[in-house]
């Protein structure tokens, strides 16, 4: 940071579930300076996905103020009291939220002071991968967590006329952790725990009961051919709660009943604390491998479902890690491909300490830019887009100009009891619906 920089700052995050909050969070925290004082203020999204207190307890990020809003609640933050605005805003959003927040924000900021803002992804990129680049346009800085990522979003921003000089190579925000030096076999003997197999369950992949309760099998069945070692079941939330992606099948309904082996366990927790104790890490294609893959933790991205787009593992080939669960149970142990670890931003060789130093950079050169940032300036538009876009903003109250609708949901204040009550009951039972009644529905009409 030039020494002309700010000495303390304000940054807001606005995150629509508990995984966004955690990746906007800590990009937040590693975009900032070590020494200027921050205070990071986070919103949470109203909506599906919103995180509940103990999804936020488990994430274990500290924020000087949080608070739910709409995105109409949120915009007139944003627009209020020009002299005391933010000098960072993270959107850690889906692609479609982003889009009405750049909009959104354009015409509440106008051309006046306005903060820096920056977007980007969870963790790895293998669907939608224009669709969703192109709703992030717009944002000061687009971030990408690898090399391999930075030259696909350049090239797609490029190949439809748009500006590419958002896009800004990081990492993932979250990877961290003393690198595995554990032995093949370790036993209590030799001063460890039991060596621990790991399976990352997805919320969404695989998303039908089969595949589901096969894997739920596979990982019982390696407990019991493996009795000295311990197996981990790790949940990303508890029936009822949602995050990033519907989970309408959760792994612990499907164990329910079952006799399981005293070596069997299903587990929640931070990741990185989980990853603590882990020998194996073992998923379909969960962020969590390279999690692992960055501290060295061998890993298993599995092919007995296929390697396809619609698993995300496809993601994995050339990585090395690609295995099957007979592979897993005669001992295979994957060992990852170097370069391909290398251009996807897990640095496990150690620069992962100046990951972000272009991205901190380029975030000083915008806020001592002479005369202030100039207005967003979004791809979609009602003239590139005018089938689309009204759609995407109509979904969170706003008209075609980013205006408000009339009548948009912008509470003054918090809600009441008997309004907390009766808005935990309505997402209870959309819940619910998601995990029961859908499923049901969707069987009857196999018939």
């Amino acid at each position: 940071m030039p020494a002309s920089a700010k000495k303390s700052l304000r940054v807001a995050v606005l995150a629509d579930s508990d995984t966004r909050w955690k990746w906007g969070a800590l990009t937040a925290q590693r975009l900032t300076p070590a020494a200027a004082e921050v205070r990071l203020d986070g919103y949470l999204l109203r909506g599906r996905a919103t995180p509940t207190a103990r999804q936020l307890q488990e994430v274990g990020v500290h924020a000087d103020s949080l608070r739910e809003v709409t995105a109409v609640e949120f915009l007139r933050a944003m627009s209020e009291d020009p002299d005391d605005r933010y000098d960072v805003l993270v959107l850690a959003l889906v692609g479609g939220g982003v889009q009405a927040m750049l909009h959104g924000l354009r015409a509440a900021w106008g051309s006046g002071k306005r903060p820096v803002v920056v977007t980007g992804y969870v963790g790895v990129v293998y669907e939608k991968l224009t669709d969703g680049l192109l709703l992030r346009h717009g944002a000061d800085l687009v971030l990408a967590n690898s090399r391999h990522d930075a030259d696909r979003f350049r090239a797609v921003y490029e190949g439809v006329g748009a500006d590419a000089s958002s896009v800004t190579e990081v990492a993932l925000p979250f990877l961290g952790g003393e690198p595995y030096t554990g032995a093949d076999e370790p036993s209590p003997e030799q001063g460890r725990g039991p060596y621990t197999v790991v399976f990352a369950a997805q919320p969404s992949v695989p998303d039908n009961r089969r595949d589901r309760t096969y894997l739920l099998n596979r990982l019982v069945e390696h407990a019991r051919r493996h009795p000295e070692r311990e197996v981990l079941l790790k949940l990303r939330s508890k029936p009822g709660e949602h995050t990033t992606h519907i989970e309408e099948l959760p792994y612990q309904k499907l164990a329910q009943g079952q006799d399981l082996p005293a070596n069997f366990r299903l587990v929640y927790g931070h990741m990185g604390e989980v990853l603590d104790r882990t020998d194996l890490l073992v998923t379909v294609s969960s962020t969590a491998a390279l999690e692992a893959l960055h501290r060295r933790i061998p890993t298993a991205v599995l092919t007995d479902l296929g390697v396809r787009e619609v698993l995300g593992n496809h993601h994995f080939t050339g990585s090395g890690c690609l295995a099957s669960w007979d592979q897993l149970d005669a001992g295979h142990r994957p060992v990852p491909d170097e370069e391909w670890v290398a251009r996807q931003g897990v640095a496990a060789d150690g620069t992962y300490g100046t990951a972000f130093d272009s991205a901190r950079e380029r975030i000083a050169r915008l806020l001592d830019r002479p005369g202030g940032l100039p207005p967003l300036a979004p791809y979609y538009t009602t003239e590139t887009a005018p089938g689309y876009l009204p759609g995407i903003l109509a979904r969170h109250h706003l008209g075609p100009d980013g205006v408000p609708l009339p009548g948009a949901p912008a509470a003054d204040k918090a809600p009441g009891p008997v309004r907390q009550i009766v808005r935990r009951a309505a997402r209870g039972a959309y819940r619910h619906g998601v995990q029961r009644v859908a499923p049901v529905i969707r069987r009857m009409g196999e018939l």
